[in-house]
């Protein structure tokens, strides 16, 4: 189980860091005077389904605890 821990723990640290890249990248490419449209659609797309990953990884690593 720890390996897994582990596993999830380095896995989310890698989503982590291209989710804030992601967002650097779609903040310099609005403050340029005309910017692709459909570029940055996709970028904001891919934060989202990054961050969707994030959620569902955190929710993995919160053990199963009956209350």
């Amino acid at each position: 189980m720890q390996g897994t821990q582990e596993q999830l723990k380095e896995k989310l640290a890698q989503l982590e860091l291209e989710h804030r890249d992601l967002d650097e990248v779609i903040q310099t490419l609005m403050a340029q005077a005309d910017f692709d449209q459909i570029k940055l659609s996709r970028l904001k797309k891919r934060k989202l389904s990054l961050k969707d990953q994030i959620a569902s990884l955190r929710n993995q690593m919160i053990p199963n605890i009956i209350a």
